[in-house]
């Protein structure tokens, strides 16, 4: 059991009054973390900290900026082990997951590194003459961050990564369901050395969520907020930032549609399914959601993706290397459940795995799945995943984009140009030919499109997301005026 603080203006503090939560590990039910139940007060309080020290860290120079920034890069993998127990005993991931997060999100700090003598503006010809006409990036103010618990370190970051470069100061709120994991994040940037107030972390109580939120939504200094996680919680997050018009960045739900077409290289399209699919046992939001495969290539790569799928290593990440530990929790197991059920019902055929006990889920695909089961439409966000057979490359087209999400997605052919020319007409902000639809890069505008949210992270286009882009004129010569 590990007991941890939140972070207000470098200090380590509890709630007010000491009220706390606890987080219990998925599998067995034993207490893995007790965390501070913030309060309202504490929430203000935390973007007190974040305004007051915003000044002095936005007119920090860039290479100060991005020493700190890679200073924290190195600190944060040194604790890939801690977070690789924290992730194991709060939401059940494998160390092959965690490992891969510590990466990643070390690499997101290098990037947003990188990012801080990017900052550029322009000079953009005006009609006045002598009036030297620019429009200017600066740092926004306070960042709000919420990141979910699937992907906790790379989202963590992600939150707070590229507000940090451009001279922002931030909140990172953390989830509910991995508060340790998220704490680790904090402290690797403490160790690098960054001024009292310029991160701060915040934990609260579920119940707690929406109170603690909109109190840090509606402080004067907050400027920007960044949500990752489910829809239904991200229009809650996009009606509060409207009523206080600030700026939101949502990555949302996803249904990741992935198309096979008729002249794929069926091996290569295997092997980006399972790890598209069951990377995290699909418990992320790039998760390959929906396999659209041409009849012609079906029953090939039906039985080669069963064969695979099958062999996956399943366990208690605790215990040792495991590629599909736990998933987070009860809710996912009926929600898969009810999936399976409702397939077969109505006609689907189960390839392997199947309906589970416990929170250790074994790699199931179900093929023939048609428009009226559940799981073609809804998330599984689990291992659960579906094969709809189509006739031809129109056919997968109108079968992608028939759904709400639009954040990954995927095409497969040796036929670049074609599978390029598929990947323009799916409605999705991502799509990758001949790769899984479970891909980041800290540098790549990442986001989605309709119900999987808007805004984009990552290179550039976080760099516009969290600046105020201003114009400021310098009047060279005398002006005419004319009155």
């Amino acid at each position: 059991m590990t007991a941890i603080s939140m972070l207000i203006n470098g200090e380590r503090v509890q709630a007010t009054g000491g009220a706390t939560f606890e987080r219990r590990n998925p599998l067995d039910g034993s207490v893995a973390t007790i965390a501070p139940a913030a309060t309202v007060a504490d929430a203000v309080a935390a973007a007190d900290a974040a305004a007051k020290a915003f000044p002095a860290w936005s007119a920090l120079g860039p290479s100060a900026r991005r020493a700190l920034l890679l200073k924290a890069a190195h600190a944060l993998e040194a604790k890939t082990e801690a977070f690789a127990a924290a992730m194991a005993a709060e939401t059940g991931a494998s160390g092959m997951w965690a490992g891969f997060n510590v990466h990643l999100a070390a690499g997101l700090l290098q990037e947003a590194a990188a990012l801080t003598t990017q900052i550029a503006g322009e000079v953009i010809p005006s009609d006045v003459p002598g009036s030297l006409a620019m429009g200017v990036r600066q740092a926004a103010g306070v960042v709000l961050g919420i990141a979910p618990w699937n992907a906790p370190v790379i989202l963590g970051v992600r939150a707070i990564a590229t507000p940090l470069a451009c001279g922002n100061t931030v909140i990172l709120k953390g989830s509910e369901l991995c508060p340790a994991t998220h704490g680790l994040i904090i402290e690797a940037l403490q160790e690098a050395g960054l001024p009292a107030g310029v991160v701060n972390f915040v934990t609260n109580a579920p119940a707690d969520a929406g109170a603690v939120v909109e109190a840090i939504v509606a402080h004067p200094a907050v400027r920007r907020v960044n949500f990752t996680g489910s829809t239904k919680v991200g229009r809650i997050i996009a009606q509060t930032c409207a009523k206080y018009l600030k700026p939101v960045v949502l990555e949302l739900g996803g249904k990741a549609p992935l198309l096979v077409l008729d002249d794929a290289d069926i091996d290569a399209a295997v092997a980006g399914t399972v790890f598209g699919a069951f990377a995290n046992s699909g418990q992320i939001c790039m998760s390959t959601e929906r396999i659209i495969v041409d009849n012609v290539v079906a029953d090939e790569f039906v039985a080669k993706l069963g064969k695979r799928a099958k062999a996956l290593p399943l366990g208690d990440p605790r215990k040792g290397p495991v590629v599909l530990g736990s998933v987070v929790d009860m809710t996912t197991v009926h929600r898969c459940n009810a999936m399976i059920d409702d397939a077969l019902a109505k006609g689907a055929k189960l390839v392997c795995g199947g309906k589970s006990d416990s929170t250790l889920m074994q790699a199931t695909v179900l093929d023939h799945v048609t428009a009226e089961m559940l799981i073609y439409r809804e998330e599984s966000f689990g291992p659960v995943k579906p094969v709809v057979r189509v006739n031809g490359m129109e056919e997968a087209i109108a079968c992608a984009n028939d759904n709400e999400f639009g954040l990954s997605s995927a095409v497969f052919s040796r036929d670049v140009a074609k599978a390029w020319n598929v990947a323009a007409r799916i409605e999705s902000g991502i799509c990758h030919v001949n790769g899984p639809t479970v891909h980041d890069e800290g540098q790549m505008p990442f986001g989605g499109v309709k119900s999987s949210g808007y805004g984009r992270f990552g290179g550039m286009a976080g760099v516009r997301e969290f600046t105020e882009l201003r114009w400021i004129t310098v009047q060279t010569t005398p002006r005419h005026y004319p009155f």
